[in-house]
């Protein structure tokens, strides 16, 4: 490991991007933990909390969705800061606004807010980053703000567990305002800087599918990035479910299987982007860390009367592979010109966690068909198979110039 350069890397860009997404991780695991303890106390009580759960989550996401796109246009056409300003101002009102909720209506809406602020965070964070570092370090950057950003879920956890719902989102809300005084000392993007008065169209949006090469591009930034949301959104978000069926040894809970899963992430997103640093290629890593996912996918569906010593250490394997996020977020950084870098940028891990949607469908028909375990086998082998075609016909940019535009 080059610690020169990881000392480098390590400026106020980079600390500043990473308390972002820090806090990021914080509000998207956070929901999940004080579901049922908020909803109980809003009136919520047995399928209620189930239908007004998914409801706040879809909002959720549906703010993430459409704050992508608005957050990453908004970033290429008035500037990487903008977006870290506007983003971080919403996403503290609207998660204050959380800890004062009456109804469900009201907490539809601050979900909404809060998911639309979030979704501007990591994607801005790693343009910036991306821009304003030379090119033989920026990958260190990048892998500091998606790995001390994974710790975020980590606090989550703590806070969720240890505090009562609404003083975990005014936490959260806190944390944002303090970061908003931070990020006033932040720079613009040279390179945004150079195209500003240049005439170039900036933060087209509906330009990733008016060319074919543009639009597969694209796709495959997103396809890469799928495996990461099977794993979360089905194998552990319903890990109870599948430890009944796999005989493990012991009552699983899905707070503590997401506590290990992301933990694992934290190392992997370290351990991803420095291999990556040194082996000077983003492909091969993300292969790498795909293949050990996926074994460990297969471990995981395959095996059976686990101990839950060796049910949560699976977890933290599985988060381990997922680690190749870091490296993820930065190649569709590096694919595409600084005119449309933060639209790119931003929305593709918001599409990425969107899809979650899909897939979590996909799985609930073919378990219907197929049964719980094996449902899962095919709806994973199709998120595998794609990520692998994407992969393979990615191109490589460890060694790219980023300051180019598209035409």
């Amino acid at each position: 490991m080059n610690w020169r350069s990881l000392r480098m890397a390590l400026n106020l860009t980079v600390v500043v991007g990473s308390l972002g997404y820090f806090v990021d991780m914080y509000d998207l695991l956070l929901y999940g933990i004080v579901r049922v303890q908020s909803l109980t106390d809003l009136g919520q009580s047995g399928d209620g909390l189930v239908s007004a759960g998914i409801l706040l989550l879809n909002m959720q996401m549906a703010g993430m969705l459409i704050g992508g796109i608005l957050w990453g246009v908004l970033g290429d056409k008035r500037g990487r800061i903008s977006v870290l300003f506007g983003s971080i101002l919403l996403y503290s009102i609207a998660n204050i606004a959380n800890a004062y909720v009456t109804s469900i209506p009201q907490y539809a809406l601050a979900r909404f807010c809060a998911g639309m602020g979030l979704a501007g965070e990591l994607g801005a964070a790693i343009t910036l980053v991306s821009e304003a570092l030379p090119q033989e370090i920026r990958g260190y950057g990048t892998t500091i703000v998606a790995s001390v950003g994974i710790m975020g879920s980590v606090a989550a956890a703590l806070v969720g567990d240890l505090l009562p719902w609404r003083t975990a989102y005014m936490i959260g809300g806190g944390i944002g305002m303090v970061l908003l005084v931070l990020r006033m000392k932040l720079l613009e993007s040279p390179m945004f800087n150079n195209i500003k008065k240049a005439g170039v169209v900036k933060g087209d949006f509906l330009s990733l599918f008016t060319s074919r090469a543009r639009f597969f591009k694209y796709l495959r930034c997103i396809l890469i990035g799928v495996p990461t949301w099977f794993v979360v959104g089905v194998l552990i978000t319903f890990s109870p479910e599948f430890a009944k069926l796999l005989h493990v040894d012991g009552a699983i809970s899905a707070g503590r299987s997401i506590l290990f899963t992301y933990l694992g992430l934290v190392i992997g997103d370290f351990s991803s982007g420095f291999i990556s640093q040194a082996l000077k290629s983003r492909k091969k890593i993300v292969y790498a860390y795909v293949s050990i996912t996926l074994f460990f996918v297969l471990v995981y569906l395959f095996g059976s009367g686990f101990s839950t010593a060796q049910f949560y250490a699976l977890c933290l394997m599985l988060g381990t592979g997922l680690g190749y996020w870091a490296v993820f977020v930065t190649i569709a950084s590096e694919q595409f010109g600084t005119n449309l870098r933060s639209t790119v940028t931003t929305t593709v891990p918001n599409f990425v966690r969107g899809s979650t949607i899909l897939i979590t469908l996909s799985f609930r028909s073919a378990g219907a068909v197929l049964g719980f375990l094996n449902g899962a086998l095919v709806v994973g082998i199709v998120c595998f198979a794609v990520a692998y075609v994407a992969l393979y016909y990615m191109e490589e940019t460890f060694h790219k110039d980023l300051n180019y535009v598209e035409e």
